[in-house]
């Protein structure tokens, strides 16, 4: 809040210099942005909104429905005017007396500041916003002469707009950002833009916010510092085995298939809540995958590739280096995918190399396609297409800006905000570090996800075709146990059962932890954070297995743990990372992982 002090040094001749100077430097730094702003490349624009066929159709829907009734139409007008009427007049009674704080104020975050309750002007501001927010959504609602898809598009994009034009986005309707620059003598503002100018000139002209203090973290001084070896590589991936801690371990090693979207560290942050260093405690040998970080040259890598040179590869070294003839494996979201899509590919083969699988965060049932449902119709996949054919691959910021997308307020207007208006220094959080440690993703596998899994729904459905072979769903008959994350917006876990339920596995152990995708399977059990909900019925509805579930207090990470100790054989004296054959080549975490995806 400002001080006495801060309000009477306003309009001093100090103060007036001061401002002065800031905004000089204003314009040195205000030529740096359209230098920064020329750097970027042109791509498709259909990767940037919707087809206007989309607003087009709801228009036509709408006023063919008000045109029938006219009443409806007035009716709803009515409401508005005489809410802005009221907004109106309770700013002006709001000069005059103390009114209660608003409930609006305190639920939405994003008007917290005291100011937008006592101040009329800015009392107004908020409270108009909200009237006209909640106008537009009536009127989307209005419209139902759409198809549901339609429906649920036109939904999103027009919550989209209400998020973009909220006043706290804007410098003269934030008071918070308006009064720190008074009490920085426009300090703040020209800290923002340096921030901005960084970002526009790190990203080559693409407006990526920076979320994290990057110069705090670097992998493999402060994350991804489980001791292990590089014991394989390939064009696709390098291969890490972890050094025991214990004297003797389970016969049968597990592998872990991390999503080649984002890097494996995620698993292993830091030591206290690393997923890699609690297994290896457990007395299991350890290895996960560390994928490459394509550029333009894999255009034409494709699922085959990740399955024949990443999974099939993997099993088979593992099985040398340790000796055994199956393994455990995991794999967490699109490796969870992929990971099914290799167990169905080994039934066909006769091939029982996995003695279990364990899903993270695993969509394998399309149908409904939940959050994503706005981005996965044709006008932006062929967008997508188009653009990949042009580059390649399929760069990290068009996923992450998607994804960004989903959480607006959270992932992008609030962080610029604070940086761009208050002129904050982003915070040193490692899970942040992590999000902005994307991977690109080659042409041809992009597509072949998109359109034969996520659009056409195949596997679920009538089989998709790879490797000489129709591979189906219901032919994943392993013992498995899936996890999935009570408020992930990115794999819904009703989404996650209802793949689940079409698996063919006799054996099936479905939880549903609290949180969401990252927190919700990074969840040690020294913190006692969150816990999950079991129930060993699988038919049925969603509701109804939630319904019946038990909610287990802590971790779900004991759980799998027992789990997989009934089906990891006996115990065997400790193994040193590699073999004759597979020597350790590097010390973990690698190479592949310090591929950024703009190098």
């Amino acid at each position: 809040m400002t001080t006495s002090e801060d309000v009477s040094k306003v309009g001093s001749p100090e103060h007036v210099d001061l401002l002065k100077e800031n905004m000089s430097r204003v314009d040195e730094l205000s030529k740096r942005l359209a230098q920064a702003v020329a750097l970027k490349e042109p791509h498709n624009p259909g990767l940037d909104g919707p087809n206007q066929e989309l607003f087009a159709r709801a228009a036509t829907a709408y006023w063919a429905e008000m045109w029938q009734n006219p009443a409806r139409l007035m009716e709803q007008q009515a409401a508005y005017w005489g809410q802005t009427m009221a907004n109106f007049a309770e700013a002006q009674n709001a000069a005059k007396a103390e009114d209660e704080i608003s409930e609006s104020a305190i639920s939405d975050r994003r008007f917290s500041h005291g100011m937008w309750e006592s101040n009329p002007y800015f009392r107004y501001i908020k409270q108009q916003y909200l009237t006209n927010a909640n106008a537009i959504h009536e009127a989307v609602e209005e419209v139902d002469e759409l198809e549901p898809i339609d429906k649920k598009r036109l939904r999103y994009f027009a919550d989209q707009i209400v998020q973009m034009m909220a006043p706290t986005n804007f410098l003269a309707t934030n008071p918070e950002a308006l009064e720190r620059a008074l009490e920085t003598d426009g300090q703040s503002l020209v800290d923002g833009l340096e921030n901005l100018v960084a970002d526009l000139e790190a990203n080559n002209g693409e407006m990526i916010v920076r979320l994290v203090d990057e110069n705090a973290f670097e992998v493999g001084r402060n994350l991804a510092t489980t001791p292990g070896d590089v014991v394989f590589r390939n064009k696709m991936l390098e291969l890490i085995q972890y050094r025991p801690t214990t004297e003797t371990v389970h016969q049968t090693p597990i592998v872990m298939f991390p999503p080649w979207i984002n890097k494996y560290y995620i698993l292993d942050l830091k030591e206290k809540n690393s997923f890699v260093k609690w297994v290896t405690d457990q007395g299991y040998t350890l290895f996960v995958v560390s994928w490459v970080n394509p550029d333009e040259s894999y255009a034409d890598v494709g699922m085959e590739e990740y399955i024949q040179d990443g999974y099939l590869k993997v099993i088979d070294v593992v099985k040398e280096i340790c000796d055994v003839p199956q393994i455990n494996a995991i794999g967490y979201c699109i490796a969870g995918t992929t990971l099914s899509l290799t167990l169905a590919l080994l039934k066909a083969r006769g091939d029982k190399s996995i003695k279990s699988a364990t899903f993270f965060t695993t969509l394998t049932d399309f149908s409904d396609q939940g959050e994503f449902t706005p981005f996965l119709q044709n006008d932006f996949i062929d967008g997508i297409e188009e653009q990949v054919s042009h580059d390649g691959i399929l760069k990290s910021w068009i996923m992450a800006r998607t994804f960004s997308f989903l959480r607006s307020n959270d992932l992008i207007y609030r962080p610029a905000i604070r940086s761009y208006m208050m002129g904050e220094a982003p915070p040193a959080f490692d899970l942040l570090f992590w999000n902005g440690d994307g991977s690109n993703l080659p042409g041809k596998m992009a597509m072949q996800y998109l359109r034969g899994l996520c659009q056409r729904n195949e596997f679920a459905e009538e089989g998709f075709e790879l490797l000489g072979e129709t591979l189906k769903l219901k032919d994943v008959d392993v013992p498995l146990m899936a996890i999935s994350c009570e408020t992930d917006h990115i794999a819904q876990w009703t989404e996650c059962l209802r793949g689940v339920q079409q698996m063919g596995s006799r054996s099936k152990t479905f939880v549903v932890s609290q949180s969401g995708h990252i927190a919700g399977i990074v969840n040690p059990p020294n913190r006692n954070k969150y816990g999950h909900y079991t129930n060993t019925k699988l038919k049925g509805s969603a509701a109804e297995w939630m319904e019946g579930a038990t909610f287990n207090e802590g971790s779900w990470w004991p759980l799998w743990s027992n789990w997989l100790k009934k089906r990891s054989g006996k115990q065997v004296p400790a193994r040193k990372p590699g073999s004759e054959s597979s020597p350790a080549l590097q010390d973990a975490p690698g190479s592949y992982i310090l591929i950024k995806a703009t190098d």
